[in-house]
């Protein structure tokens, strides 16, 4: 009898060892797209940032030829 409880016992344990390598590799996978996912957010900011600094340079420079076609009007 109690060596078919150690057995039981031994492929229980077998069984929740086999189920945490399972979740150990699942949350590196996990692990793995969180890191490219950051990876990409900061390449959208990065770009997102130049996009706005050439906006307002533009905006900027017509802003001034607003100004200097107004100022020649007068």
């Amino acid at each position: 009898m109690t060596e078919n409880v150690e057995n039981a016992i031994f492929e229980i344990l077998k069984s929740i060892q086999a189920k945490l390598a399972d979740y150990d590799q699942r949350f590196e996978r996990l692990e793995d797209l969180i890191r490219k996912q950051r990876r990409d957010v900061a390449g959208i900011l990065v770009i997102g940032k130049s996009t706005a600094g050439k906006f307002a340079e533009d905006l900027a420079a017509l802003e001034k030829r607003v100004e200097a076609i107004e100022a020649s009007q007068h």
